[in-house]
């Protein structure tokens, strides 16, 4: 009834429709077509006859070594993520919303890294762990001991993890602790009259309530692993050493743009959009909330 002359509405979502279509449907389908071509450039010039190949580049997708530590890091990522992003924001959380003063200056500091740049942050740890002069070497000299490499094999991977995930603590604070700010202190009252306060307040309480914002929070977390990219790919461009960094997003631009394979980097790219569907789907089946809650 709000709206009973409805043109105005198709009108206004149209512009966007028509933008979407071009700049996200249109070359999604031509990703698509790309990767049954062998395509010497990423722009189909005019009158050049591309060589049909099927279904080879996907022969090759299981074929590739690389790909399946690109896989396994993406979801080792996820797992990360849930662990340590969501998991700390909801400490985070918890232990801010119990205080009284401060509280702002606590929001901002761990909102604070979100805005930041991740080709800043990439760079700022990428000084952190650079061998020759890096400010944790330093540290080790002054300490007497020999610097390490930190972005060798062995610790390649966990020393890119530790700027991703804590890139985004704050991301997942801040929609935690709006939902926490949600939940009526009527609740909270009632509860400590029964002589249920502190951490059982918490247990029995916050978190339950929480239920709904914590799976949006979890989708969220794990999704947004697959499309790690920026900072992993300031640290070790080329997944170096040997390609063990590579995650799904860096493996395919660094195939695309920096092997010039277009239709590989094509197929790369429609494998992790099947994957990212697939994922999402079965997150959403497990944590779903009961709506009987």
């Amino acid at each position: 009834m709000l709206y009973k002359k409805k043109w105005p509405l198709i009108v206004f979502l149209i512009p966007g429709l028509i933008m979407m279509g071009v700049f996200l449907y249109y070359p999604f389908i031509s990703n698509i077509g790309n990767s049954f071509y062998n395509m010497s450039s990423v722009v189909r010039m005019p009158g050049v006859e591309l060589n049909f190949i099927g279904l080879e580049n996907y022969k090759n997708l299981f074929k590739d070594p690389y790909i399946k530590i690109a896989l396994k890091n993406s979801f080792l990522m996820m797992i990360l993520t849930v662990i340590f992003q969501v998991g700390l924001a909801l400490v985070f959380a918890i232990l801010v919303n119990s205080i009284r003063r401060g509280q702002q200056l606590f929001r901002t500091l761990y909102f604070f890294p979100v805005v930041i740049s991740a080709s800043a942050l990439g760079l700022l740890f990428k000084l952190f762990y650079d061998y020759n002069g890096g400010m944790l070497n330093q540290i080790l000299e002054k300490m007497g001991k020999e610097p390490v490499m930190w972005l060798s094999e062995s610790l390649a991977f966990t020393m890119i993890s530790i700027p991703v995930l804590w890139s985004y603590v704050g991301f997942y604070f801040v929609i935690i602790l709006t939902g926490i700010c949600d939940i009526p202190d009527d609740v909270y009252e009632a509860a400590a009259i029964d002589g249920c306060s502190g951490f059982k307040s918490v247990f029995y309480i916050t978190v339950p309530l929480l239920r709904g914002v914590l799976c949006t929070c979890i989708t969220l977390a794990v999704t947004g692993a697959l499309k790690v990219f920026d900072l992993p790919w300031m640290l070790a461009e080329k997944g170096a050493p040997n390609g063990t960094t590579h995650f799904l997003g860096t493996y395919m631009y660094h195939t695309a743009f920096s092997n010039n394979n277009f239709d590989y980097g094509s197929t790369i790219a429609l494998f992790i959009v099947v994957v990212g569907v697939i994922v999402s789907k079965a997150v959403d089946f497990i944590v779903k909330p009961d709506k009987n809650l």
